[in-house]
């Protein structure tokens, strides 16, 4: 169910004539016609293979066999090595839909950060995992390296012939990956649809393959996804459409200035917008353009949102949280916009999967944006390929000194953000003054994105949200979180190819052991390291404002003096302020 009422801010009318203006010029019947010149009359025709998910995954029953296949060797443990589009959305249906013990544990390794990794095994009983290894294109970087490591761990435990039985390869047909499992004699590969992107691939074998070997109904699911499908069609209008309404709606709020989109979710069905968040900013965030997803972000005062936003509310109906009903009520009381979306139960996810997608596709041709590619996500691969062949050189990731240091804590920027500090009428010293200045570059339209390549544990997560926050209510931006490097397979394209209002901040660490992968003779830690020094220049030669922060080995301690940092800084930005405004009156 959805709530097609009056959206507000201003959006009625306009949503009103956009619809009838696609009715008219049947431009819902040409997306099913996988008509390109809907957008930009390239490639797009090519991509579209997700409008059929009934064609896109294993039959029904192979998917019911592989679970009870998992369940009858009793294999308890179901690690997905992924990243991106081949994780989020299993990791979704994992954290929804997995939520008792006659399941197998899903867990979900897309990092290189070698304390999450060393944590997620810390759960793992090796005697008792099946591995899936999963890549569309089979030469991604972090699932290679993590299939190296594992594949070592689990020959050792149980030899090699054993381990040919504990691995399982999602990947399209001919990849290399697919090539390397045969070669040394893996039998279990599920192949993608070579007409399916991957963040548009959850309804296909990589998403459904780790579900249904962890116990997920996936024939259930997808019911929910094809009935969504069939509400979807051309011959229904643009005004009632699911996916059409949605996608005109996102479409129309980026073209009014509100390119912020806050998802406020149920809280059992909170985990969907990490999807969500890579399917907008990798789809749309490109050539200046692009919608900022905001997720995870707690609903704060009215006073803190400025006229940039739209709020999507997915709701479920069996688990109302009376808290968020009344914050979104007094927001659309406030001239906000305010879409809801209403989900009968946690296996309506299958349906929003295809509304999202869908919707999506239709926001990127409002926006006239090729959706299906990533232009800009290359750039920093290659720039982490080129560090991590110096460091094996000999040659240090990072030999600049920093900036200012105080406690342990160490400041860093690049080139261009050098020298905005460098212009600075006021001389730059402490910790302090330089992230007061950095945040004072905060302004209306602007959004603040925290890259933190540390563990995602959930000490490190609540002290990232907390930051988030006191710089949403000082400076009335809106805020995001990501870790890295797995943001760089989502957000990362919006945040070098999207519109250039992003103020970076990004956190790295001094790791406090070492994962070594044999085939390359040094540590996840080392690709870890050189993938952050690598975004943070790509990031500075974009124009973009980073600032970066080292936090050393303690990265608790690190943290919460930074958040203490942070307020100090705030203050003195809004002293800045007051005095600037005194200047110009």
């Amino acid at each position: 169910m959805t709530d097609w009422g009056s959206i507000g801010g201003g959006l009625d009318r306009p949503l009103a004539d956009l619809s009838s203006q696609w009715d008219r010029e049947q431009r819902v019947r040409r997306l099913w016609d996988r008509d390109a010149n809907l957008w930009t009359g390239r490639d797009e025709h090519r991509w579209l293979g997700w409008l059929s998910p009934d064609g896109l995954a294993a039959s029904a029953d192979e998917l019911v066999r592989l679970g009870r296949d998992v369940r009858r060797r009793g294999l308890t443990d179901v690690v997905l090595l992924a990243i991106g589009g081949s994780s989020l959305g299993a990791e979704v249906l994992g954290q929804v839909l997995l939520v008792d013990e006659r399941h197998s544990h899903l867990y979900v390794i897309d990092s290189t950060d070698p304390g999450q990794v060393s944590r997620t095994m810390s759960c793992i009983s090796l005697d008792r995992a099946l591995f899936i290894v999963s890549s569309k294109s089979g030469t991604t970087l972090e699932p290679l390296l993590l299939f190296d490591y594992f594949l070592g761990l689990v020959r050792s435990r149980i030899g090699v012939e054993q381990a040919k039985t504990r691995f399982i390869f999602v990947t399209d047909p001919g990849s290399g990956l697919e090539s390397r499992a045969r070669l040394e004699g893996f039998s279990q590969i599920w192949h993608g649809h070579p007409d399916v992107g991957g963040r548009f691939s959850v309804l296909s074998n990589f998403g459904l393959v780790p579900a249904a070997a962890a116990g997920v109904n996936t024939s259930i699911l997808l019911n929910r996804a094809l009935t969504m499908a069939a509400s979807c069609s051309y011959r229904t209008s643009a005004r009632t459409n699911p996916g059409v309404r949605l996608g005109l709606i996102l479409g129309l709020a980026a073209s009014c200035g509100r390119d912020k989109v806050a998802l406020v979710l149920s809280p059992e069905i909170s985990p969907l917008g990490s999807w969500i968040e890579q399917l907008l900013a990798e789809s749309t965030g490109k050539f200046g353009f692009g919608l900022i997803p905001v997720v995870d972000e707690a609903l704060g005062a009215l006073g803190v949102y400025r006229d940039d936003r739209l709020f999507v509310y997915l709701r479920l109906e069996t688990a109302v949280d009376p808290v968020q009903e009344k914050a979104l009520e007094r927001i659309g009381d406030a001239g906000h916009p305010v879409v809801t979306l209403s989900l009968s139960d946690t296996m309506d996810i299958g349906g929003e999967f295809f509304r999202w997608q869908f919707a999506t596709a239709v926001c990127s041709a409002v926006l006239k944006i090729n959706p299906f590619d990533q232009p800009d996500v290359e750039a920093s691969k290659e720039a982490a390929r080129e560090l991590t062949n110096s460091y094996g050189a000999s040659v240090s990731i990072r030999n600049v000194p920093p900036l200012a240091v105080v406690d342990g804590i160490k400041l860093y920027a690049d080139s261009s953000n050098v020298k905005f500090f460098g212009s600075l009428s006021r001389g730059l010293s402490r910790v302090e003054d330089y992230l007061s200045a950095h945040l004072g570059r905060l302004g209306d339209g602007d959004y603040f994105a925290i890259l933190a390549y540390i563990d995602r544990n959930p000490s490190n997560a609540a002290i990232l949200q907390r930051l988030r926050e006191i710089v949403r209510d000082s400076r009335k931006v809106a805020t995001t979180v990501g870790f890295g490097p797995r943001f760089l397979h989502s957000t990362g394209q919006l945040f070098k190819g999207g519109p250039s209002t992003g103020v970076f901040l990004q956190i790295t660490c001094d790791d406090a052991l070492e994962l070594k992968i044999p085939s390359l003779g040094y540590s996840l830690g080392v690709v870890k390291a050189a993938q952050a020094l690598a975004d943070g220049r790509v990031l500075d030669e974009r124009g973009r404002r980073i600032l970066m922060v080292h936090v050393g080995t303690d990265v608790v301690s690190g943290l919460t003096r930074l958040e203490q940092l942070v307020r100090s800084a705030l203050q003195q930005s809004e002293l800045d302020d007051i005095s600037q405004g005194d200047e110009l009156a």
